[in-house]
Order: structure tokens, then C-alpha cells, then sequence
């Protein structure tokens, strides 16, 4: 049975929370998220949408740098490791390039497995409820789903 899809959510005034499952054990899910090599055919690939440059250095206060190129252009991405504990949690902070909203994000990211499922809970967290507001009203969700639903494509790839 295939999980549920993503659920998103917004408590508090500055939050966003994104959980989704994903029937693979959470060492393959974090993997997946942290290799550049699997970053690459998942995230934020969709809908002709590339990941073309995937730039990580996996350690607190390490740096990581993502250029997705698509139907609409570019978007860039810098961030800065705060904390990893793998393979249970990411945490981050994060900026695009062009600042479409004020500020810049904090992401916790949680896996979480029960009976060989995992479980990925993302927190954002913005400076300010216009910030998060913004990323609300913006096509967000529409592309974590598709890069998503590319992830659980991957996974059942490795995992087969």
C-alpha cells in the first residue's frame, strides 16, 4: 500500500510544516537526501525542471549550494548545516539567490521509521508571517510534491 502524499501545514504566525511517508527505511531516505549523486534525480526534478548544480558539505557549519534550471529559468539556493544527526535530523538555513520573500529559513528536517517506512517531517521556520505568508501563496507546495513523488521513484529504484 502505497503512503499518503504530502501534507502541509501551517501553525503559528512564521511556520510551515511539511510531512510525507515514504515506504523505504529511513538510512535509505537520508542518503537520498544528502548525496549529491541521489540529490540529483529528486529534488526539485520535475515537470522539466533539473538540479544542476548539487554542491554539499555535510557537516555543522558546512555549506550547501543548489542551481535548479527549468521551463521558467534558474533558481539558486545557499544554505548553511547547523546541525546533523544522521539518520535522524537535518537542520539548516537557507536563502534563494533572488529574495522573493524577507529573510531567510530555518529547516528542521526529521526521519522518522516505523516497520521499514519513513516518515520526513520538515519545520520551516521565516522571520516574519509576511515571509511565510509569501512562500505560502507561492507554487511551494506544487513543487515539493513533484520532487517528492520523484524521491519515492528513487527509492523504490535503490531499494529494488
Amino acid at each position: 500500500m502505497k503512503p499518503p502524499g504530502l501534507t502541509v501545514v501551517a501553525p503559528g504566525d512564521r511556520e510551515i510544516v511539511m510531512t510525507r511517508a515514504f515506504d523505504a527505511p529511513r538510512e535509505l531516505v537520508f542518503e537520498a537526501w544528502t548525496l549529491p549523486d541521489r540529490l540529483v534525480r529528486w529534488y526539485g526534478v520535475f515537470g522539466g525542471w533539473e538540479l544542476v548544480v548539487c554542491e554539499i558539505d555535510l557537516r555543522v557549519g558546512g555549506s550547501c549550494r543548489f542551481l535548479w534550471r527549468g521551463p521558467e529559468g534558474e533558481i539558486g539556493l545557499r544554505g548553511v548545516y547547523r546541525d546533523i544527526a544522521p539518520p535522524e535530523r537535518i537542520v539548516m538555513t537557507a536563502a534563494y539567490d533572488e529574495h522573493w520573500y524577507p529573510g531567510d529559513e530555518t529547516s528542521t528536517t526529521t526521519f522518522v521509521e516505523d516497520r521499514g517506512k519513513t516518515t520526513v517531517t520538515t519545520r520551516l521556520l521565516y522571520q516574519s508571517r509576511d515571509a511565510r505568508d509569501a512562500v505560502l501563496r507561492s507554487p511551494m507546495e506544487k513543487g515539493v510534491a513533484g520532487g517528492y513523488d520523484s524521491l519515492d521513484q528513487l527509492l523504490a529504484e535503490l531499494a529494488g
